[in-house]
């Protein structure tokens, strides 16, 4: 079962004092208290294995997910002729930022677009007239996978920049198999719509068969190899 919360901000009013949330929060995460005491009690089972022949699809592509604002990003909000407004922010890891007047706002997970639309509308609410909003992504937060198990170097490593990456290249980056790594034993973990999904894949396949695609590694993808069985 699939569940879409959707949280619409309302702008505290001039003059209202604000508190560290909008009040609007408190009132949806009551409403939700049913809801998520139903998902709680259903029970969750364990994802069982998927083997790369299953051609599982990622909730996001890397470009979409590198698209959207995340925790640690750093951004600058300007307002054409409002100098004394004009913010650079770091997005908190929930997501969160705090602008002049308006105050906090959620614009993770949030493309830079739909982020300047919803201050633009906040804005223009309660406090401007036909606000010209821009919306500069300053500096990207880090997007990591790690790689343990039997390789050369295990740990944590950065993507390229702007670059996709895949199986065989992120495992080339911890510095290859080692003796006892069994290329054909790889499980990657990864969270898809909330879940951990298990991907069993055969990396000794996928370099012998060139025509295959090619697995894509997402931000925060765990690699585990395997020890071959002599």
């Amino acid at each position: 079962m699939n569940v879409i919360l959707n949280l619409i901000l309302f702008p505290v009013p001039r003059g209202a004092p604000r508190p560290d949330r909008p009040h609007s929060c408190v009132r949806s995460r009551l409403a939700l208290g049913p809801m998520l005491l139903a998902l709680a009690t259903a029970g969750v089972a364990y994802p069982p294995l998927t083997s790369c022949a299953a051609e599982v699809q990622p909730a996001l592509t890397l470009t979409q997910k590198a698209n959207v604002l995340k925790p640690n990003d750093t951004i600058l909000v300007k307002i054409y002729q409002e100098e004394d407004l004009e913010t650079k922010a770091t997005i908190d890891r929930d997501g969160w930022i705090t602008l002049p007047l308006v105050g906090p706002l959620k614009v993770g997970e949030l493309t830079p677009e739909q982020a300047t639309v919803l201050i633009r509308e906040l804005y223009d609410r309660d406090y401007l007239v036909n606000p010209r909003v821009s919306l500069t992504l300053v500096q990207h937060a880090k997007l990591r996978f790690t790689v343990m198990g039997q390789v050369q170097r295990p740990g944590t490593y950065e993507f390229p920049p702007d670059e996709p990456l895949n199986l065989l290249q992120s495992i080339a980056m911890a510095g290859g198999f080692t003796r006892m790594g069994a290329p054909s034993k790889v499980i990657l973990q990864r969270m898809e719509n909330g879940q951990v999904i298990l991907h069993a894949l055969n990396a000794d396949q996928m370099s012998k068969d060139k025509k295959s695609q090619p697995f894509a590694i997402m931000p925060d993808d765990i690699i585990t190899v395997g020890e071959r069985i002599f």
